[in-house]
């Protein structure tokens, strides 16, 4: 298995991952090891076609138009 090392981590962000990794009960080296996992794991393509009647129960017996009409005068 490989090492890695880190020169120069500033103290802040080494205190946010230290804090990250008790809160998750982790070593920091097995919270660095997770983090780059997740953020370099390929993610799924979604299609447009795949995204079709997303919602579509939040939104039934729903009058789209009164809630813009009701989100707009929010802005105000």
């Amino acid at each position: 298995m490989a090492t890695l090392n880190i020169k120069n981590l500033p103290d802040s962000l080494y205190r946010k991952l230290k804090a990250r990794a008790k809160r998750q009960r982790r070593s920091i080296a097995q919270e660095v090891t997770q983090m780059l996992a997740d953020m370099l794991e390929e993610s799924e393509v979604v299609s447009i076609q795949a995204l079709r009647g997303l919602g579509k129960e939040y939104w039934r017996g729903q009058d789209a138009a009164a809630h813009v009409r009701r989100e707009r005068a929010s802005w105000d």
